[in-house]
């Protein structure tokens, strides 16, 4: 149960301002809060956990103890890496109506955002996908739902900048702490 917590944690914390809550909002504002909106949104989500949480778990089953260690400290190092990098992008001017389209979008803005490497690297760690997916699963969608809601209240200029700083650091010392756990030059976590 842990990792189900862990996850949804993670991915909800990660995914203040990111690019998929913040193209939700704007979907949201520009569209009207559409319920199939949500409920795509809510799809992605689900499906990008599960791919996340399954891919951490083979992960862990064809790697020795050091290089699992490894692979958690690199999804983590890529997760920080992902929300120091800056999110600007500008409203869409006349977004689609197309759901599809919009599936394809939050689809590929999530895959590879910070909260699903904390998935992977949770699933690999506690080698439970279903409970790590789950978690990822349901703060990603809280992280969309949150997103629909603001809609024409969501202000670019709010400071979530600095949180996502902030976590970047934070899981930046955190990777290098498990790295260097895994290379031995640290006691084991």
């Amino acid at each position: 149960m842990p990792s189900f917590f862990l996850a949804f944690a993670a991915v909800l914390l990660t995914s203040i301002g990111s690019r998929d809550q913040m193209l939700m909002a704007q979907l949201s504002g520009g569209l009207g809060r559409r319920l199939s909106l949500l409920v795509a949104g809510w799809i992605v989500a689900g499906l990008t956990a599960m791919i996340m949480a399954l891919a951490g778990e083979a992960a862990a089953h064809i790697l020795p103890q050091s290089g699992k260690i490894m692979l958690i400290a690199l999804a983590l190092l890529l997760a920080s890496a992902e929300l120091a990098w800056p999110n600007f992008q500008p409203a869409a001017k006349e977004p689609t109506r197309s759901l599809a389209a919009i599936l394809f979008v939050l689809f590929s803005r999530q895959l590879g955002d910070a909260g699903r490497f904390l998935v992977f690297a949770i699933s690999a760690a506690t080698a439970a996908p279903q409970l790590a997916g789950m978690g990822g699963w349901l703060g990603g969608g809280a992280a969309l739902t949150i997103g629909w809601l603001m809609a024409d209240q969501w202000d670019p200029r709010i400071a979530l900048r600095i949180v996502r700083r902030i976590l970047a650091a934070v899981l930046f010392v955190s990777a290098i702490v498990v790295g260097l756990s895994a290379r031995g030059l640290i006691s084991s976590i």
